[in-house]
């Protein structure tokens, strides 16, 4: 899951509507289970289990014609990172879509609830957690954030992915003396750092404490150039 470094909406955001899923747990009566698969069909391991659910969810998201982007360890792996996928499928949605999206969803058949964090909703597809952001690193999902995605495949479905540097900005933001796992984002770092503007994500974080301590280190690994040089 991408993290939301405060955990707070933006002022004048009114709050998203509890969400419970219809017709009990397994969504709304006679709708088709897109949620479950024979046993005999589920992905033979968790990569490709959250890989399935991230293309089935994307599917249904472009078949109703909702704005969204994939966001996460997914979009990582679209860009051409390892398939060492992390514990879910993130999507990035604006916060004045989450309603229709979850109707979207339930009416799928999938289960969609909200958890005690108030920027994301969550939803269950092929057995896996599903995070649906309408807030990144505290910052409202935008037209514009989701103009900037780029139509990638993930294995056989086309879908439009955050962009490298907006995948970073939002792992930086993340960052604070509670949340601070660079073992976590340095892989990323290195498997997207020919895609990343660096200068753009200096520009906009390189003073907070945190931040830069983490462009520091890629300095000091060669990862990035130091400020002002060129790799």
């Amino acid at each position: 899951m991408t993290p939301n470094a405060e955990g707070n909406p933006p002022g004048g955001r009114e709050p998203v509507t509890e969400f419970r899923p219809a017709g009990g747990a397994d969504g709304p009566a006679g709708a088709s289970p897109d949620h479950e698969l024979p046993a005999e069909e589920l992905p033979p391991d968790l990569n490709q289990a959250i890989l399935e659910a991230a293309k089935q969810v994307a599917s249904i998201l472009k078949k109703h014609g909702h704005a969204f982007a994939l966001a996460g360890s997914v979009a990582v792996y679209a860009h051409g990172g390892t398939g060492n996928l992390q514990h879910d499928a993130d999507f990035c949605i604006r916060p004045e879509d989450a309603d229709a999206v979850v109707a979207t969803l339930e009416e799928a058949g999938l289960p969609v609830f909200t958890p005690p964090e108030d920027w994301l909703v969550k939803a269950k597809c092929l057995g896996q957690d599903i995070d649906l952001i309408f807030e990144l690193a505290s910052r409202p999902v935008t037209t514009e954030l989701l103009e900037r995605a780029t139509e990638l495949p993930v294995d056989s479905v086309h879908m439009p992915v955050l962009a490298p540097t907006d995948l970073m900005r939002a792992l930086l933001a993340a960052f604070s003396e509670h949340h601070c796992d660079f073992g976590a984002v340095l892989p990323i770092a290195r498997q997207l750092r020919e895609r990343v503007d660096w200068q753009a994500i200096r520009g906009e974080y390189g003073d907070a404490p945190m931040p830069a301590a983490f462009l520091f280190l890629l300095e000091r690994l060669e990862v990035i150039a130091p400020r002002g040089g060129e790799r």
